[in-house]
């Protein structure tokens, strides 16, 4: 299993956070305690500067790439590297349009909610591959109870890319997101999600975006009476794997096909998700 988490060689850290646990590829930082954003971005090794430089090829009379003497001399027109300042690494390619949005950034999506000694707790936030995907789970400050003993917390999560392959995406999530693999389960299992493409109002967004957290609140409250419903009602094992293909299911084609039983429609990567819950 591929944590991903990027290695800094000039450092010589993994670049990720956690508070108080361990994640299960034992690498990073565990602080006893919960951060201020600047101080996650230092944990996570995430204070570096992606910079959107401008890309070249060779000519005709100097195309040979094996020589080392060869300089690229022709600007590519409306195409540009994003690359990692404090290592030179190249993280994509991307087009005229798109606007870096720094990790600092980022994180003025959970400082806009923060505010004062309730807000968001800053839970795990790391960097995969060499840096172009930057991830932050924060922990909202309240808990949901379940029955009398039971306690789920609930995530918020952020993640932006820095390769041109994807949008900045927050949202509401049961998933505590420390590696590649459980970002990927997080983006499946997600509720009420932001996506926010990279351009020039991207920072302007990005700050509005803490609307989100509202909507979790509500969305909390509804998700709190469904499991005290269950925590109180008595059902077979039948029920139990009918009520995670409902609670897996990723859209609303899905449930139509659980109401109607069509059973054959449903893709076995959605059946294999539901087959290792219930398990």
């Amino acid at each position: 299993m591929a944590h991903q988490i990027n290695f800094n060689q000039k450092t010589g850290k993994n670049s990720f956070m956690s508070v108080k646990e361990k994640a299960w590829h034992n690498l990073g930082q565990v602080i006893d305690r919960y951060p201020t954003s600047s101080e996650a971005i230092q944990h996570a090794g995430l204070d570096y500067i992606v910079e959107k430089r401008p890309l070249f090829t060779y000519d005709t009379n100097n195309h040979l790439w094996g020589n080392p003497d060869a300089m690229p001399e022709i600007e590519v027109p409306n195409f540009f590297a994003t690359v990692r300042a404090d290592t030179e690494q190249v993280l994509g390619v991307v087009g005229n349009d798109y606007e870096v949005v720094q990790n600092r950034d980022a994180f003025t999506f959970f400082d806009a909610i923060v505010g004062g000694g309730e807000g968001i707790l800053y839970e795990t936030a790391g960097a995969l591959g060499e840096g172009e995907r930057v991830f932050i789970t924060a922990k909202l400050p309240d808990y949901i109870k379940v029955g009398r003993k039971d306690m789920i917390e609930q995530y918020l999560f952020l993640t932006t890319s820095h390769d041109g392959l994807g949008s900045i995406t927050a949202a509401f999530t049961p998933i505590r997101i420390v590696c590649n693999n459980t970002l990927n389960a997080a983006m499946q299992n997600h509720s009420n999600a932001i996506k926010i493409r990279h351009t020039a109002s991207a920072g302007e967004r990005l700050k509005q975006a803490h609307t989100l957290m509202g909507i979790s609140q509500v969305l909390a409250g509804e998700i709190e009476g469904l499991f005290n419903q269950w925590a109180k009602a008595s059902i077979t094992d039948t029920e139990v794997k009918k009520l995670i293909q409902i609670a897996m299911a990723p859209n609303k084609e899905v449930l139509t096909n659980l109401a109607e039983g069509k059973i054959d429609l449903l893709s076995t990567h959605y059946t294999n998700i539901v087959d290792n819950v219930y398990e």
